[in-house]
């Protein structure tokens, strides 16, 4: 017997699998768009929410400037990015001490310490980004989902809320935490002040921390506007979180601020975060923490640069809202970040018929497969399987590269640049011909 033949032998099986976790939709869709480029289809990117602009050379100067720092630092983070990031949030209504800011690799991994820091169960928004209910599902605690009030995404509503709790306790779930989004991802929309006001009374009447993500804060399109936080209703019970991969197109630096709430609670919860963090990453990056100080600090040609990247949100999201609407899809109107929600129940019956479309996912999977166009189901933030509800983010049509993205910026409207145009102008097409199949001589709801 070879040595291979021996070694063969030897070999026992494992008697079990590793945990079945499955990949993010968000990333997940890349891949499956990438897969189309390579069978030469042309490709509609509209799946993943990366805000498609490129980084300001004053962050990547900065980022350059710290690459020797290799040491590990502060497990919180430096003082200079606590005092920056308390900073950012004092100029926002919110005033906040550098000792109740916790800086992470991202955001993400800074949700996930914080739901492990809680214990027990959460409530997310019913539709919402999708790694609410997988951190907290990694994390052992049970997702409620609770659905947002007609308009209004990323707050479970209200008057539901209380109810759900009081039922999950009821049977035995030790529900701790809600979680909310302002601006919204996937909706694209912004719950009102009264909302928000309205929650924070049942968060403190049902015993709840608030985890608020205002990630997208600074994309709120109409510059007159802005996104309320509940860190200005319940500050005593309220965490806030948010990072530099939207607003300044850096997701691929992963470096995430947390604001703690006030208080003995507060402060208990900070250590129980600087525990877990301190098992999980450590510290975050030091040069990425340097050029963040930087950034949170918001020097007037990142201020700029910000500006102009929520114009070109807008401007380019409201085409594409648009374009479904004239397609026939119920779409509620963009309000921040850069997302679109289109709702194709208004053409239920007649994608059932001609196409055998019953779900979101079989409504997207025909998208992909026969147009080329990425875009994610509503199921996969929480919806009805059934609701023909799908999320389409157009921040990668702003340009193939860093040339035409920075045109794009600095166009008055960007949708009409010829690139921009095209790509609508395709998604037109698609729309069209889906529909026009579908309905096979019918008119479309309005």
């Amino acid at each position: 017997m070879n040595s291979a033949s021996a070694n063969s032998a030897s070999v026992r099986p494992l008697p079990f699998e590793p945990r079945r976790v499955p990949l993010s939709a968000t990333l997940a869709v890349n891949e499956a768009i990438a897969r189309k480029r390579r069978e030469g289809v042309r490709v509609l990117p509209l799946g993943f929410g990366e805000a498609g602009i490129p980084i300001h050379p004053a962050l990547a100067r900065e980022l350059g400037a710290a690459a020797g720092r290799g040491g590990y630092g502060p497990v919180a983070g430096s003082a200079a990015l606590r005092a920056a990031a308390a900073g950012y949030w004092s100029r926002r209504g919110l005033p906040t001490d550098p000792s109740a800011v916790v800086a992470g690799p991202g955001s993400k991994p800074l949700l996930y310490a914080l739901l492990a820091a809680l214990g027990g169960d959460v409530v997310v928004p019913s539709p919402s980004w999708v790694s609410y209910a997988a951190q907290a599902s990694l994390a052992g605690a049970e997702p409620i989902r609770v659905a947002t009030p007609p308009g209004e995404g990323g707050v479970p509503s209200p008057a539901l809320l209380a109810d759900a709790v009081v039922r999950a306790r009821a049977r035995g779930r030790d529900v701790r935490a809600v979680v909310v989004t302002l601006p919204d991802n996937p909706t694209g929309t912004i719950a009102s002040e009264d909302a928000v006001r309205r929650l924070c009374a049942v968060a403190r009447e049902q015993d709840l921390v608030i985890i608020s993500d205002e990630i997208y804060r600074d994309l709120v399109h109409d510059p007159a506007r802005t996104a309320p936080s509940p860190a200005r209703h319940a500050p005593e019970r309220t965490v806030v979180t948010t990072a530099l991969s939207k607003s300044l197109a850096a997701g691929g630096w992963r470096l995430g601020v947390a604001r703690l709430p006030d208080g003995p609670f507060g402060r208990a919860l900070r250590d129980s975060v600087l525990g877990v963090a301190s098992e999980i990453w450590s510290s975050a990056p030091a040069p990425m923490q340097h050029a963040a100080a930087y950034a949170f600090a918001e020097p007037p040609e990142l201020v700029e640069r910000v500006d102009r990247s929520r114009r070109l949100h807008a401007a380019v999201a409201a085409a594409v809202a648009d374009r479904f609407t004239a397609a026939g899809a119920r779409v509620p109107r963009p309000e921040g970040a850069f997302y679109v929600y289109p709702d194709f129940g208004p053409l239920r019956d007649a994608l059932a018929e001609n196409h055998g479309v019953r779900t979101a996912d079989e409504l997207t999977g025909l998208l992909l497969e026969r147009y080329g166009v990425g875009v994610l189901p509503g199921s996969s933030f929480g919806d009805a399987p059934s609701a023909l509800r799908m999320r389409v983010a157009p921040s990668l049509l702003y340009g193939e590269d860093d040339e035409q993205r920075l045109a794009a910026l600095a166009s008055p409207a960007p949708a009409a640049l010829p690139w921009i145009a095209d790509a609508l102008d395709r998604l037109s097409e698609v729309l069209a011909d889906l529909v026009e199949t579908a309905t096979a001589g019918q008119p479309v709801p309005a």
